[in-house]
Order: C-alpha cells, then structure tokens, then sequence
C-alpha cells in the first residue's frame, strides 16, 4: 500500500507540473479550455489505474484469508471440514482470476496511455510475481490437501487455470518491456555531422544556404544515445552550428590546441528542437 501511495504522490506531482507548465503557456481560453480537457483525461487515466492497483492489493489481503481458514479447516475435525475446504478453494479461484484480469487490464491501460512511469511498471511487475508466488503457495496446498486424503477439484482447476494464465502474463509482460525499451532508444537518439562548407554541400546537407531541406545522405551522421554523449570534439578552431539548437542549452569553446569542442548542457532542451546536428568547420 506504501508503494502505491508513493505511485499516487508521484503521478500527482507530474500532472501538476505539467498543468502548471502547460497553463503559462497559453493565451486564451479556448487553449485553456483543451488544456483542461487533457489535464482531465489524465487524472482520469490516474485514477482508474490507482484504483485497479487498490482492488488487485485487496485481493491477495482476501485470499490470504481464504487460505488460513483452508489451513484451520484442514486441521479440524467433523464432516463440514471438506465442504468448509471446498468454499475457501472456490472463493480464492474467483478471486485469483478477478487478480488476474485486473492485472492484464493495467498493462493493457499502460501500453494505451500516454502517461509512462517507471514505477507503475515495477508495481506491476511485482503484483506479477506475487502471483507466481501464490501459485506455488497453493500448489503446496494442494500437496498438504492430498496428504490428508482431501482431493478438492476446484483446487486442481485453479493450479491449471495459474499456470496458464501466469506463462501469459509473463510473456506479456516481456514483451511490452521490450516494445518500451525499443521506444526508450528512438527518443534518446540524436545524428550529428560536421565538415567543411564544401563537404556539407557534397552530402546535400547544405543546399543554397539552406540545411536539411533536401534528400540529404544520412549516412554522413553519426548516431549517438543523447543521454551518453554530451561532448563533441570538432577538431577545428572555427566552428558554426547551422542546425537550430537553444543557446542555453550548450556551449562552444576551445581545448588546449585550440579547436572547439561542443559541450551539451541540457540534452533535453537541446535536442528538443531537432534530432539532427549540423556543424560547419574550416
């Protein structure tokens, strides 16, 4: 639950910068009144996905239960003990597959929502392997039941029903931590080039004064992780950046020889406005 409120408390925070953000921005109320309505959707998205994180918590604290009346009743005596066994077994599968599809609608709602958080996705993870782990919990439930010559068929369903369902999970999960690691990569690369004005024009990366306006080669760039490299070495003592980058956001001086060396100070703002570099030396 502590984790949970700690994903509240962040998500809120982030919904209120960007309001706080966005708001300044903006020049009149029709603006305003679109910027609301996203701001809305978000909370809206929030909510439902703090909410379904609550019901699969409050889940598991109810199968626990289940589980310890299972344990009293299987220790007792009289006729009522299986009956007893046979209620909880059926009560903890009902409440497995609610789990179950709760979780498989979280990270349905996370791969359609805008809103990416690292920390949704660990909680997720972690309701995931509960549910690994509850498998094996009833697993040696089931082992303890057959001890005692109690063989309880819902209880054999639910194993069968877990093992499948869980393998479909993990591989759902593996698969959309893949799809955004993939995305992660495209947003953190950036290409940069730099030469001479007469290379340039030879690349057509600098038409008539004009840069990146026609088929340009891409392959005269170089690739580059934006949250890696931050200095680039220009091996020349003259150095113009043609490209639109924000001022603020690097600077341009000189090493020990003389020749400029670009220096990125807020990667985010300055590859904000073009992913492409462009550097013309002599």
């Amino acid at each position: 639950m502590k984790k949970i409120l700690f994903i509240v408390f962040c998500l809120a925070t982030i919904v209120a910068c960007k309001n706080e953000k966005a708001t300044g921005e903006l020049s009149n109320i029709v603006q305003n009144d679109s910027l609301q309505k996203i701001i809305a959707q978000r909370d809206q998205e929030i909510n439902d996905m703090v909410g379904m994180l609550n019901d699969v918590e409050e889940g598991f604290r109810a199968i626990n239960k289940a589980e310890e009346r299972v344990t009293i009743a299987k220790e007792g005596e009289g006729q009522n003990k299986q009956e007893q066994i046979k209620e909880n077994i059926q009560f903890i599968q009902q409440r497995m597959q609610q789990n179950r599809e709760l979780i498989a609608k979280l990270q349905q709602q996370m791969r359609e929502s805008s809103f990416k958080s690292s920390e949704l996705k660990r909680t997720v993870d972690n309701l995931i392997k509960q549910m690994e782990e509850k498998d094996e919990q009833l697993k040696q439930l089931r082992a303890e039941l057959a001890a005692k010559d109690i063989h309880i068929a819902e209880l054999d369903q639910t194993i069968s029903d877990l093992n499948t369902n869980m393998s479909d999970l993990k591989t759902e999960s593996e698969q959309k931590t893949q799809t955004i690691n993939s995305q992660d990569k495209q947003l953190n690369t950036a290409w940069f080039a730099f030469g001479t004005k007469k290379e340039l024009k030879a690349q057509n990366i600098l038409v008539k004064g004009k840069v990146l306006q026609g088929n340009f080669n891409k392959s005269y760039f170089t690739k580059i992780d934006i949250r890696v490299e931050k200095e680039i070495k220009l091996y020349s003592k003259s150095a113009k950046i043609l490209t639109m980058h924000p001022s603020s956001s690097y600077s341009l001086t000189t090493d020990a020889k003389d020749q400029y060396v670009l220096r990125i100070t807020n990667p985010d703002i300055f590859w904000s406005t073009s992913k492409y570099l462009v550097i013309q030396v002599k």
